[in-house]
């Protein structure tokens, strides 16, 4: 069953759903969608959902270069306001022309707020209903954050997507700890609503409540009123397990707009991604396929590889026979296994190569399955194929 979507009204951003699957209670859950931007330089920019975007925490995705990314088909990319404040700084960045022209990519950015930095790298931190002041992870120096500051910053990176800044409440923590850091996220959401951003930049809210079902539907509530351009569930994955993770994802993103994308942050395991999907979700980003391929985990159709293995070792084979990268096609899985055992460069570009392909073939994947009605009968063979192989390829 389909189901189209108007534009948001008054808002930058446009979101039209092209097809939603019902689940068995009626109820429509996985989409495929398109999300329009303007662009800062006057494009219009188009991501087709459900999107996975590779994360460039320092104006870079580690490894890659941004011709590479485009190849294997990236279509946004994430970008960390934290520490991008902290070096080069964002007032350098707007004097080099904005971080599209820094890092010499010509698609979406979205930066987050620098909220889930501040709690969880800053050891001295002071929280207050104003902000937070806290000491960077690189010198110690003395720094504050407060929601029109960190909406300074987006600006001045000039990021298609700014993200409103947020208290990420710790893992585990009190219901009464939830709600005092869900009560301030709504109450910083709407000061950084009247921050004057550029012309091109949308703004998506961000729904907090832990592992608490009556917050994030207050959450949802009060967030989900307010004119944002999309909304993202924030303050999962953070230690509790994949199974109350989904849990409370399965819960949350019904209850968000159905007229604007539904975005997961910080959710990256390739099981998670397909159950997010298949809640409603139609954005993520994680830092797994990226550090973990630089730690010698591999994502393929046929499971988790730890390429260091000594069964790799004299293994001519490609590391994924259905993958079309460069990696898979140019490369055996032993010679993997021997630039990553002496240490090369080399190894950490082509494994990163592989994981974001797999990453980004997997949505593509996915929304061909949605589009084509199937989107059910591919998951019960993703799970099949890749639950199978990966103990077996995991295993030394």
């Amino acid at each position: 069953m389909s189901h189209t979507a108007k534009n948001i009204s008054n808002s930058i951003l446009g979101f039209t759903v092209e097809k939603t699957i019902i689940d068995d209670h009626g109820v429509g859950r996985a989409r495929a969608a398109t999300v329009t931007l303007p662009g800062s330089l006057g494009r219009t920019y188009e991501i087709r959902t459900p999107v996975f975007m590779p994360v460039g925490t320092l104006g870079t995705v580690k490894a890659v270069a941004t011709r590479e990314l485009t190849e294997m088909g990236a279509q946004i990319i994430l970008g960390n306001t934290y520490h991008l404040y902290l070096r080069p700084g964002h007032d350098r960045i707007e004097r080099l022309g904005g971080l599209h022209k820094f890092m010499n990519w010509d698609k979406p950015i979205l930066t987050d707020s620098g909220g889930f930095q501040v709690f969880s790298l800053s050891k001295l931190n002071k929280i207050d209903d104003q902000g937070v002041t806290f000491r960077s992870h690189i010198d110690g120096s003395s720094h504050r954050f407060t929601p029109e500051h960190s909406m300074a910053i987006q600006r001045g990176l000039g990021s298609d997507i700014v993200m409103a800044f947020d208290e990420c409440p710790p893992y585990p923590a009190t219901q009464e700890q939830v709600q005092k850091a869900m009560r301030r996220t709504v109450a910083w959401a709407e000061r950084g609503l009247n921050f004057e951003l550029k012309p091109h930049q949308a703004r998506f809210g961000i729904i907090q409540g832990g592992l608490y079902e009556n917050l994030r539907t207050q959450s949802a509530t009060e967030i989900g009123s307010m004119p944002f351009d999309g909304f993202a569930i924030g303050g999962l994955s953070i230690g509790e397990s994949p199974d109350l993770m989904q849990a409370m994802c399965r819960h949350t993103a019904p209850l968000l707009p159905a007229d604007r994308p539904r975005y997961l942050m910080g959710v990256g395991r390739p099981e998670d991604l397909v159950e997010g999907v298949r809640a409603g979700i139609d954005m993520f980003d994680c830092v797994m396929p990226t550090r973990n391929a630089r730690n010698g985990q591999l994502f393929t159709s046929q499971g988790k590889v730890n390429i260091k293995n000594t069964r790799y070792a004299d293994d001519n084979s490609p590391l994924d026979p259905e993958c079309p990268c460069e990696t898979c096609t140019q490369y055996s899985r032993a010679y993997l296994r021997h630039l990553f055992v002496c240490g090369e460069v080399l190894s950490a570009r082509l494994n990163t190569i592989h994981n974001l392909s797999f990453y980004l073939r997997l949505m593509s994947q996915m929304r061909e399955a949605i589009l084509e009605n199937r989107f059910d009968d591919w998951v019960k063979t993703f799970y099949t194929n890749y639950s199978k192989h990966s103990a077996v390829n995991s295993s030394s």
